[in-house]
């Protein structure tokens, strides 16, 4: 008698096999998120001295992407972390998509300002968004939470924004590209402020 079940059964993923292969759970995870760095494996094993300080899960040195080092290089970078999946959205998919999301005060995308202070995917596929304001008394939260729900539907299953006002935001963490659209506007980035 044939089985008339429509649902494929269960078949194994690709970390699965990634993982059968190296047999190491943590280097089988940072193979999936960097698949470059299965070249540095020798005869296709982990080495016994590769440590989390020396390659973080980007395939960066010392955490670029977040993953092992909360360091940021020059203040403008925003940690990157996520399960790369096929099919599945990176947090650089997001960060490039967060690029659509405008400050209703100032006009430029939240990414140029710098009010992006970091994001995750998790591995169910979810966006966790570390994120602060200019002031915390901004009254647009709800706005720029629509914003983002807007842009990332269809990115990412869900999503989340923690806000944060450690560390506080300043002038110095807007990109030179957010830099070039305010002084487009009129801003005169001579005359600002010190803080």
């Amino acid at each position: 008698m044939t089985d008339n079940n429509l649902v494929p059964e269960p078949q194994t993923s690709v970390f699965d096999a990634v993982n059968g292969v190296l047999k190491d759970e943590e280097a089988a995870r940072r193979v999936m998120m960097n698949p470059a760095l299965a070249k540095g494996f020798p005869n296709g094993r982990p080495a016994a001295s590769s440590t989390k300080d020396d390659t973080c899960g980007c395939g960066n040195h010392h955490g670029a992407c977040g993953c092992a080092d909360d360091e940021q290089s020059e203040g403008n970078d925003i940690p990157l972390k996520a399960v790369d999946d096929i099919g599945r959205a990176t947090a650089e998919d997001v960060r490039e998509a967060l690029h659509q999301v405008i400050d209703p005060e100032l006009g430029i995308d939240v990414i140029d300002l710098g009010l992006v202070y970091g994001i995750e995917i998790d591995e169910l596929g979810r966006a966790i968004i570390t994120m602060t304001l200019t002031t915390p008394a901004c009254p647009l939260t709800d706005l720029i939470e629509d914003e983002c729900a807007s842009t990332l539907a269809g990115l990412v299953e869900e999503f989340r924004i923690d806000w944060t006002w450690d560390p506080r935001w300043t002038m110095d963490r807007i990109t030179p590209e957010g830099r070039d659209q305010l002084a487009a506007l009129g801003f005169n980035f001579e005359n600002m402020p010190k803080y």
